[in-house]
């Protein structure tokens, strides 16, 4: 897909992702780019932008790779480009997808690179190959992210929550003392399957009547507590969902 991005030219390119990629180890990401040829030997300067959100002092790129080529009179060419780490980086945050940019300028600074296929130049835009294994289907299910008060990560993920009794004055709470109850926080996109498919059938039907869903524990284990009920009585007991083991959205 052909993305319209900075004051009004269009630039290439932005990929789509599915978001079952995301259950998946990627191992390859390659980024296939056609050079038209040369009359002359030439030199070429190929270089891949990405594209950001506007900062301060009005830069709207970050380079991802460049490279030098010796062309030779004749056909066209393919180049590949390794954009792996860039792929990893937007499967963890999608939003920060905004596409990128090719250039492929030889010393007269005449462009190469098919972006927009002029004519008789069909099948000669960008495209990614994407190697990724499959992972087991009990590590799918069993998938859930985990975060810390220093991540970057915007989807819906775990992050550590330390609960004191004793800061809360419940002094009829004999042991333990403190301990590690978690949280779920983050944003659930529809692009993201849901645990409970009905909650994506719903919002597709009435999308106007349906807040989306939301960020919420998809697992939770007990924790063994030793207190006085109200009768002053010593219990030693197991209470149930008290920590957070997993996060989705549902």
């Amino acid at each position: 897909d052909l993305l319209t991005q900075v004051e009004g030219k269009p630039k290439c390119c932005f990929f789509k992702f599915s978001s079952k990629i995301q259950y998946n180890k990627l191992v390859k990401a390659q980024l296939w780019i056609y050079l038209r040829p040369v009359k002359t030997p030439a030199t070429v300067f190929v270089q891949i932008l990405r594209l950001i959100k506007p900062m301060k002092d009005g830069t709207r790129y970050t380079g991802i790779r460049s490279l030098k080529l010796d062309m030779n009179p004749g056909t066209g060419i393919w180049q590949s480009i390794d954009v792996k780490t860039v792929l990893q980086n937007w499967l963890k945050q999608p939003e920060s997808n905004l596409g990128i940019e090719i250039k492929a300028l030889d010393e007269n600074g005449h462009d190469l690179a098919v972006t927009f296929p002029e004519p008789g130049e069909d099948g000669l835009t960008p495209f990614l190959e994407v190697k990724v294994t499959d992972t087991p289907k009990r590590s799918r299910r069993d998938f859930g992210l985990d975060c810390d008060e220093h991540s970057t990560e915007s989807r819906c993920c775990r992050y550590p929550l330390t609960v004191d009794f004793e800061a809360f004055g419940w002094d009829w709470i004999i042991a333990p003392k403190r301990y590690k109850a978690n949280y779920c926080s983050g944003e659930c996109e529809f692009v993201f399957l849901q645990k409970y498919p009905h909650t994506h059938l719903v919002h597709q039907a009435n999308p106007r009547g349906s807040a989306g869903p939301c960020c919420t524990p998809t697992k939770m284990s007990p924790i063994n507590m030793l207190y006085f009920n109200g009768e002053g009585q010593i219990i030693y007991g197991k209470i149930p969902a008290m920590v957070v083991d997993r996060c989705g959205c549902s």
